[in-house]
């Protein structure tokens, strides 16, 4: 799950060199966290979250055909 996370946010982002995904496992399950460059949050969110939502979508039909939860969260940059 974790590399499907990092293709679609550096097919997204102008500066895929600063695509960051970290992934934990509480409690049976999945949290990944997604940073980017500061210039690319707009790409990876989308209006009104559209492509965060879209992204979140593709997370959850891969994690249960696994069978697991899986949750992502969108980071500002540092």
């Amino acid at each position: 799950m974790k590399t499907l996370i990092e293709y679609i946010a550096t097919s997204l982002v102008d500066d895929p060199t600063q695509v960051r995904v970290s992934q934990e496992q509480r409690s049976g399950k999945t949290h990944l966290r997604l940073k980017v460059a500061k210039e690319d949050m707009g790409r990876v969110i989308g209006r009104q979250g559209r492509v965060a939502n879209a992204i979140r979508t593709l997370l959850n039909v891969a994690a249960t055909r696994s069978g697991k939860q899986a949750f992502l969260d969108i980071d500002d940059p540092e």
